[in-house]
């Protein structure tokens, strides 16, 4: 896509997106570290253990969890 062909609500759409995506990598990376760092004690080999799987599990849903929680109270105080 050219982006001079694009008028400026476009434009603005698709900055919106990429700033959107920006924001979503950036939190998978977060929870990607956080919780292989709290959950893989060990070298891990070529599968999880079900305490690390289930760990990680646990671990992203309340990752998630609070990222809504924040999410929402920044909502509310704008």
């Amino acid at each position: 896509m050219d982006p001079s062909s694009l008028n400026s609500a476009e434009l603005q759409r698709l900055i919106s997106q990429e700033k959107e995506r920006a924001v979503v990598n950036e939190m998978v990376a977060k929870l990607t570290s956080a919780c292989w760092d709290k959950c893989i004690t060990g070298t891990p080999g070529s599968k999880f253990s079900s305490s690390e799987s289930s760990c990680l599990s646990n671990c992203a849903q309340r990752y998630m969890d609070m990222s809504i929680i924040i999410m929402k109270r920044f909502q509310s105080t704008q």
